[in-house]
């Protein structure tokens, strides 16, 4: 099972940030980004919902209990977003063969 300080690493490289980037975006020193990455403390509830929101995904996914990631989809059509849902299954038919 992945643990937080994994998941939080792995989001913001993904989004090219650096630590100091994403403290202030979260409002947060980057040392307190950082004790997260390194597993030195663990986030609070409050922490684990402003990354969530930051990155669009759910916190159980932050916390390795889940490992699928969201869309959010707010502001989307329904068409819009039954599109997505056929290009997600598409992906995962062509990633099966």
């Amino acid at each position: 099972m992945r643990d937080f300080s994994e998941i939080a690493k792995e989001l913001r490289l993904s989004k090219n940030l650096t630590q100091s980037q994403l403290a202030e975006r979260l409002w947060v020193k980057k040392s307190i980004i950082s004790a997260y990455e390194t597993d030195a403390r663990p986030p609070s509830l409050d922490m684990l919902i402003k990354y969530a929101k930051e990155f669009h995904v759910s916190t159980d996914y932050l916390l390795g209990i889940e490992s699928n990631k969201t869309i959010n989809v707010n502001g989307l059509t329904d068409t819009q977003i039954n599109t997505l849902n056929s290009l997600v299954n598409e992906f995962l038919k062509a990633n099966k063969e």
